[in-house]
């Protein structure tokens, strides 16, 4: 197994501004502050203004602020030039944003996609990671749809590289505690609103922490061999559970699922399970026809095949998160001053 060393490359990460991208950011510049070139690709000149104060140029002299739009192929281009690894996090995530505005979702989840994919085979990319969600397994919504589509595209895309040594593959989580639009800090500021609003009281996600997924990129990009969707074992969590670790004595009001939500998410289904092995750590899910030699994949991995009818689904879990691991957590990674 391949260890990562970014000493001396040059990174890009589309939707460098978003919360995972920050992350990345920072551990990049914590563990490898050697690394030659690091682009931070996103359309929002605010958020790139904001991030450039606190990665001043006198100071990370590796960083290049590059505004752009993944609807934009000779922009990506131009922005990929000389760049070894590519990071895709860009996406409109939005679910019922997506279901308002299904053609703009689909421009930027499933066009942007194809630009990043195009763009890498055109500039000599060696590593490129897409950024998807537990909503693309058995999708009920559009947004999930499109992040399915831009899946099978990266996977697609080892088949389509010729010559090209480049590795294409998949990082597939649950919803990042804390992250920018998340459920952490939305209940906070409801808090002085007099209850909380809980769309169904069964609901449960899958939960991971920034860095969990800064670490599966990592991860990916070190060890994929083109082709996988990885997926780490993370714990779930119960949406009440997290209204008491935030608010224990405000009513929990419920409001109804809002268009295109599930009850439960899934990050493989059964249908997947002919195709999963589980590496420890985490699943992988690898192209029902791979491009390289399976058997030596699961000697060098320790990999083995999950049963027949096997899922991952956040409702029947069997690791959760606790009411004070989740205060433990706010006090940690979202606001140092919350108090219950």
């Amino acid at each position: 197994m391949e260890q990562l060393n970014l000493s001396g490359k040059s990174i890009l990460i589309t939707g460098g501004t978003g919360s995972l991208g920050k992350a990345l950011t920072r551990r990049i510049f914590a563990r490898w502050p050697d690394v030659r070139r690091l682009v931070i690709f996103s359309r929002d000149e605010q958020k790139q203004f904001v991030m450039a104060q606190e990665y001043p140029h006198s100071q990370y002299p590796a960083i290049r602020f590059f505004i752009g739009d993944v609807r934009d192929r000779e922009r990506l281009v131009r922005a990929m030039q000389d760049v070894d690894y590519v990071i895709h996090a860009a996406a409109m995530k939005h679910v019922h944003l997506a279901e308002y505005n299904p053609s703009e979702c689909i421009k930027t989840n499933v066009g942007g996609a194809e630009n990043v994919i195009y763009a890498c085979l055109e500039t000599g990319v060696q590593r490129a990671v897409a950024l998807s969600t537990d909503k693309a397994c058995a999708p009920i919504n559009l947004y999930g749809a499109t992040k399915l589509t831009s899946d099978k595209l990266f996977i697609a895309a080892n088949n389509i590289r010729g010559t090209n040594p480049i590795r294409f593959s998949v990082v597939r989580y649950g919803n990042v505690m804390g992250s920018n639009g998340s459920v952490i800090p939305f209940f906070i500021k409801k808090k002085g609103e007099g209850f909380l609003p809980i769309t169904d009281p069964r609901m449960t996600r899958f939960n991971i922490s920034l860095d969990g997924g800064v670490d599966m990129v990592f991860h990916a990009l070190a060890s994929a061999w083109g082709g996988e969707i990885f997926i780490p074992k993370i714990p779930s969590y119960r949406i009440t559970d997290v209204a008491t670790a935030v608010a224990p004595d405000m009513e929990q009001r419920v409001v109804g699922i809002r268009p295109g939500e599930k009850i439960h998410e899934e990050m493989i289904t059964p249908s997947d399970s002919f195709y999963t092995y589980d590496m420890g750590k985490y699943y992988a899910i690898i192209p029902s026809v791979p491009n390289w030699d399976l058997e030596k994949f699961k000697r060098e991995f320790g990999a083995t095949l999950v049963e027949n009818g096997f899922s991952y689904n956040s409702g029947t879990n069997t690791e959760w998160v606790t009411v004070e691991e989740l205060r433990r957590f706010i006090t940690a990674h979202v606001d140092p001053n919350f108090a219950v």
